[in-house]
């Protein structure tokens, strides 16, 4: 009796992984931090105020895109010549806690709330700063398992991924100009 239980509980254990890596998500090529920057259509530092519209249930957070909108206040733009919408609203979840990125920067992955099935970082710190990579409908749920919408360090100023940022759309603008003028 006690062999077909470790049996079974080592059948239900690799049925149980199996469907887990089924449910996980995958990208066949992760875009690069440059390529991340030239798809933007705009690129914001914002901050994540407060719900606009709350969650029906807590347990629906580890759905791919929230029923919640958060307001978020537009402190920046880095990329865009385009009207952006002041403030934004984006589908997600409030949060107290931090969830900074881990990886150096040039980021090359999505931050740690997105790494748990669902493709997507949805989870925003309250009156936290972020860099939104965003889409020509305004939302950062473009592009799979990359970093569309990290949360900045304090001062924002010196955070690197912001200042690497910059430096590129600044770059990428230079060089346009010099070949225009040519």
């Amino acid at each position: 009796m006690l062999q077909y239980n470790q049996i079974t509980f080592l059948i239900l254990l690799l049925l149980g992984h199996s469907i887990m890596t089924s449910w996980a998500c995958s990208v066949s090529k992760l875009t690069k931090p440059k390529e991340l920057i030239s798809k933007a259509y705009a690129i914001v530092r914002a901050k994540a105020i407060n719900y606009e519209t709350p969650p029906t249930s807590m347990n629906s957070q580890y759905n791919a895109v929230p029923d919640s909108v958060i307001k978020f206040e537009v402190i920046e733009r880095i990329k865009g010549n385009q009207w952006i919408p002041n403030p934004l609203w984006i589908n997600g979840y409030l949060s107290q806690e931090d969830d900074f990125n881990d990886r150096p920067s040039p980021y090359n992955f999505i931050r740690s709330n997105g790494r748990s099935g669902n493709c997507i970082a949805n989870t925003y710190k309250q009156d936290a700063e972020f860099l939104l990579f965003l889409d020509n409908k305004f939302s950062p749920y473009w592009d799979a398992l990359t970093p569309v919408n990290e949360q900045l360090h304090s001062p924002s100023s010196d955070d690197q991924w912001l200042r690497w940022v910059k430096a590129q759309v600044a770059s990428s603008a230079s060089s346009r100009l010099r070949s225009f003028v040519h």
